[in-house]
């Protein structure tokens, strides 16, 4: 796990990145309006580590509890205030004359954006889970966990239901464009992918699930960008407003693709050596094995 864990700390410092030097007005406005939900979702990210680290280590009960309930806690406040400050930006809140304080994030559509945003975290963690439970033939565990995906698969569906209509009236811009055009092209392949994914969750389904799973949030995700267009915050910042300079988007597109092409195959051989256990560490009996061979 920890190859993946790190690559995934390599991703969020690379989109901060880009942010601030792409689109430097964007950064401002949403780190001065949204101070307070990134923070907590930073100082989460941070506790998450922290906890899972050290319940390793911990040899005492009481302190693998402790270490536990921090990471388990951790869990739930990292993608829902990160999910909040996302539905500040779709609903229009992030605006250069917006006041750091609960005022520019408590407010039903954030606040359902960051429940989203925790459902979907359950959703692809009890999905992956599950597949690696059938990997390693631990059956109970399989069905332990398909009946948890299942059951953040039906939270998902229940908010995105719930979040287009709320936002018919608190984000009128994104609602009209969930509904037309480019955006309900992708609104209707995550629902076709919701509706695949919980065909195969109901059966052991080997990996495809995953893909299903992660087609639902992917879809989900891009809808929302095709619905802001031409906009990043609706309907105050379209996106040529918030880029930087000419000169600085062509090295930073440059770089960006020089990225992705020397990054994504090392990915995608992580991916593939994790899923076909060739990352697992050496047991105390392979290390007897491999000494007696030498010998």
């Amino acid at each position: 796990m920890a190859p993946v864990w790190e690559v995934n700390n390599v991703w969020l410092i690379f989109v901060l990145v880009i942010m601030w030097t792409g689109f430097p007005v964007l950064f401002q406005q949403l780190f001065q309006s949204m101070w307070l939900p990134l923070t907590l979702a930073a100082v989460g990210t941070v506790l998450r580590g922290a906890g899972f680290a050290l319940r390793k280590s911990a040899r005492r009960l009481a302190g693998r509890r402790l270490y536990g309930a921090v990471f388990a806690v951790a869990s739930l406040l990292t993608p829902f205030f990160l999910g909040v400050a996302a539905g500040g930006v779709a609903s229009g809140r992030v605006t250069a004359g917006t006041k750091p304080s609960e005022q520019a994030w408590a407010h039903p559509t954030p606040v359902l954006f960051g429940l989203l945003a925790v459902a979907t975290t359950a959703l692809l963690g009890a999905v992956f889970l599950a597949a690696d439970a059938r990997r390693f033939g631990a059956p109970d565990l399989d069905g332990y966990f398909r009946r948890r995906a299942l059951a953040a698969l039906g939270a998902v569906a229940a908010l995105a239901v719930i979040t287009p209509v709320v936002a018919q009236d608190d984000a009128a811009h994104v609602w009209h464009g969930l509904t037309h055009g480019a955006g309900l092209v992708f609104v209707v392949v995550a629902a076709v992918s919701t509706l695949a994914t919980a065909w195969l969750l109901l059966r052991p389904s080997g990996g495809w699930s995953r893909v299903t799973a992660v087609g639902v949030v992917a879809s989900a995700v891009i809808a929302w960008g095709m619905a802001q267009r031409p906009y990043l915050v609706p309907t105050s910042l379209t996106v040529a407003e918030g880029a930087g300079a000419d000169t600085t988007l062509r090295w930073l597109g440059l770089v960006t693709l020089v990225a992705v092409v020397l990054v994504m195959p090392a990915v995608v051989l992580l991916y593939w050596l994790d899923t076909h256990g060739e990352l697992e560490g050496l047991t105390d009996a392979d290390l007897r094995r491999g000494a007696g061979d030498e010998g």
